[in-house]
């Protein structure tokens, strides 16, 4: 299984908003037959490049034992059902780490597997697998996207001067790392302050990817410039607008986004976009993981609505001191009242310092 979850991690980039899955199929005495993993939307699935990989290999399967990261899919998707390929096949048991979230799965492939006279024995890799592949358990459970914040600061917690400039406060590596969780995500977003301040093109370029990740972009009154630097990557873009204005809509559309009217319906939101909603439509468009590059102030909202799950924190070696923080939701009365975390996991990237934190829990759905 050890081997499978491997395979699967080599789809991170590759498989979304399919999830993250790993295939390997030993022979009775142990030997590799195949091994394979998702390949890109629409694409083969894990046991299916497993299945391909033995018989290019002139490796017969009949008897042997396939460890899967996830349960076969049992239903006719953009492909077929992986359940059936192993039945005929002629594999003998399937060792698999969970059981597919998707209501169209949900624990059909097993039984399919055993009505057939396969063995199933489930667990192995469970941990690892779901971590994996927490967007897509959260997507499918939860019905929204797994929301990670990524913000870039000193030590002191500034993500900018009080001027606004901010390039670069982290290094080249740190850069480069945090395009590499771009890449995992099925979406980047940002905010209309984010795209006016710094016109960013907010794509992959600091390392290898086969698949850019959607934008995002909150933008209550449609601002958006038609020529930024967003339409660059040629890549879907979403806009989440709250005031009504169709010229401007049709404009956008014309330059090959996709607008969405999700304004506020409470008191005090008037004006606004509404994010828990914008998140709930974004899970009904395949959205995963959303990966936030946003200033302070869209930070700030997210934070307060609750709607974040994890933060990745890059910290450089630098004191700014008065500027502009990370999220901006005080001042708070009591230090009760402060929002709690818990570090799941630090690393050195170059000169800096990359911290994984995440509301306690907020996995466990």
């Amino acid at each position: 299984m050890r081997d499978a979850l491997d395979a699967a991690r080599a789809a991170l980039t590759l498989a979304p908003p399919n999830p993250r899955v790993g295939c390997v199929i030993l022979s009775s005495d142990a030997q590799l037959l195949g091994q394979g993993h998702t390949q890109r939307t629409g694409g083969p699935h894990a046991e299916i490049m497993a299945l391909r990989d033995a018989q290019a290999r002139g490796n017969s399967v009949a008897g042997a034992t396939a460890y899967v990261t996830l349960e076969p899919c049992s239903h006719q998707g953009r492909t077929g059902p992986c359940c059936d390929a192993l039945i005929a096949a002629g594999i003998k048991k399937v060792v698999a780490s969970l059981t597919d979230p998707n209501p169209k799965v949900g624990g059909q492939g097993f039984e399919r597997l055993r009505a057939a006279g396969i063995e199933v024995d489930i667990g192995p890799g469970a941990a690892e697998s779901r971590e994996l592949n927490i967007g897509f358990f959260s997507r499918m459970v939860r019905g929204t996207p797994w929301v990670r914040m990524k913000v870039a600061a000193s030590l002191d917690g500034q993500t900018a001067l009080a001027n606004g400039a901010s390039q670069w406060i982290t290094s080249a590596p740190a850069r480069a790392d945090g395009h590499a969780w771009r890449a995992r995500a099925c979406a980047v977003l940002t905010g209309i302050g984010t795209v006016l301040e710094d016109n960013p093109r907010l794509d992959v370029r600091e390392v290898d990817t086969l698949r850019q990740p959607q934008l995002v972009v909150v933008d209550s009154r449609l601002e958006t410039p038609l020529d930024a630097h967003l339409f660059i990557a040629g890549r879907a873009i979403t806009i989440y607008a709250a005031v009504p204005n169709d010229a401007k809509k049709a404009a956008l559309e014309a330059r090959g986004a996709n607008v969405v009217y999700c304004p506020g319906r409470q008191p005090g939101t008037e004006g606004k976009v509404d994010l828990a909603a914008m998140l709930r439509d974004l899970a009904t468009r395949e959205i995963n993981e959303v990966h936030v590059e946003a200033g302070h102030k869209l930070n700030g909202s997210l934070v307060r609505e609750g709607l974040v799950d994890e933060f990745l924190l890059y910290l450089a070696p630098k004191l700014l001191g008065a500027g502009r923080g990370m999220v901006n939701i005080g001042p708070l009365a009591e230090l009760s009242q402060a929002v709690a975390l818990e570090f799941r996991e630090t690393a050195m990237i170059g000169p800096d310092l990359r911290i994984l934190a995440r509301i306690p829990g907020r996995d466990r759905f």
